[in-house]
């Protein structure tokens, strides 16, 4: 089998070199490296992690020119656990993404399939956690605006994204519940923009999901955003996020601030990283306030950093509380070559005011297991390879 897969692959590399209107192309990213964690569940811990900056994956991308400046495009993306080969969303044999689509010279690019939202796209960039001068362990507490790189990715999606006229692109998304007599059963939808002038690059967008993970009826957890492979964030009647922010480019230093609302309604439970889903219902509001900074010293090397206050309001009914995140990062990258980097990272994340509550008063550094104090440390130390 595996030689027939390989003679495949060969042969399909003579056509993509015999037919330059066609070209399919093998990429990854790898990522992994040594993690000191001060306090998960109660003990210190060393352990080996992959994927704590950039998501490690491995995928086909390909595009055939058809004519009229048409394009048929599309990618199959899959993430993995380098330290023992498993996947990242279980069961999924593409589980980052999964799209075909067509990209007008003219127009922008519509794409169908399992693909990441709107908001991610634009917002993202912007942002510490979905930069590669940050990245997944710098997210937001929960990842509650979905703006780290490990962000869920979206089923039964089309998106239509335009092309770039004058600075300005837009973005637009709607998921299928696939659920029969029950179209909001577990869908979403969103739309972003982002427009660039010179050194400034600013951003803002919407995301809406309804019954995430089959919300707290269960009625359809594989619907727009499945539970049974980790792209879950929370199982709510009804997730809402929306912000907006932006960059400024001066010389070898880039700065940004951006703000994101998170309003989660009837919650059943919360990914906790390492800890799995958390029980909590109730609702959830979160105002996140972020700033980073990002500074060449030379070509080579980098550093940025990253601070983080969220506000938050909890009440299910019986109890409320008013918890808040203070959290900061700090990371310097070294690249060796165009394809390969290593960095030093250090996330910091403390939560207070959360009343007796375990879920929202135990600091949680994304990718992680949560804290047994309000408090969580995390030190990394990594390697980054692109092929």
């Amino acid at each position: 089998m595996k030689k027939s897969l390989l003679a495949l692959t060969l042969s399909g590399a003579f056509v993509v070199s015999a037919h330059a209107q066609s070209s399919v192309t093998l990429y990854g990213v790898i990522d992994t490296g040594l993690v000191y964690t001060n306090n998960q569940g109660g003990h210190s811990n060393f352990q080996e992690a992959s994927a704590s900056t950039e998501n490690t994956v491995y995928g086909l991308k390909g595009t055939e020119d058809l004519g009229g400046g048409l394009h048929a495009i599309f990618k199959l993306e899959n993430g993995f656990n380098l330290n023992n080969g498993s996947q990242f969303n279980s069961g999924d044999a593409f589980g980052e993404q999964a799209y075909v689509g067509l990209q007008s010279d003219s127009f922008g690019t519509v794409l169908l399939g399992r693909q990441f939202d709107t908001f991610n796209d634009v917002m993202g960039p912007i942002s510490s956690a979905g930069s590669s001068y940050g990245g997944n362990l710098s997210a937001h507490p929960f990842n509650n605006d979905n703006l780290a790189a490990d962000s869920m990715s979206i089923n039964n999606a089309v998106k239509f994204t335009s092309n770039t006229y004058s600075g300005l692109t837009v973005e637009g998304m709607y998921a299928f519940s696939n659920n029969a007599g029950g179209f909001s059963n577990n869908r979403a939808y969103g739309f972003g923009a982002s427009y660039t002038h010179g050194p400034f690059n600013l951003a803002a967008g919407y995301l809406q999901l309804n019954n995430a993970g089959g919300g707290v009826s269960g009625t359809n957890p594989n619907g727009a955003v499945a539970l049974n492979d980790g792209s879950a964030d929370f199982v709510a009647q009804r997730q809402r996020i929306w912000g907006a922010g932006g960059n400024y480019t001066f010389g070898p230093a880039t700065v940004g601030l951006l703000w994101t609302h998170s309003q989660i309604d009837n919650m059943a439970s919360v990914f906790a990283g390492g800890a799995g889903f958390a029980p909590l219902g109730g609702g959830l509001r979160l105002d996140n306030y972020e700033v980073n900074a990002r500074y060449s010293i030379t070509p080579a090397w980098t550093v940025a950093g990253a601070y983080t206050f969220t506000d938050g309001a909890y009440g299910n009914g019986a109890t409320s509380a008013s918890p808040e995140w203070n959290q900061a990062t700090l990371q310097t990258d070294y690249t060796l070559s165009k394809r390969t980097d290593l960095y030093l990272e250090g996330v910091y994340q403390h939560v207070r005011g959360a009343g007796t509550n375990p879920v929202l008063g135990d600091a949680f550094i994304n990718t992680l297991s949560p804290s047994a104090t309000g408090t969580q440390v995390a030190v990394t130390v990594g390697m980054r390879h692109q092929f």
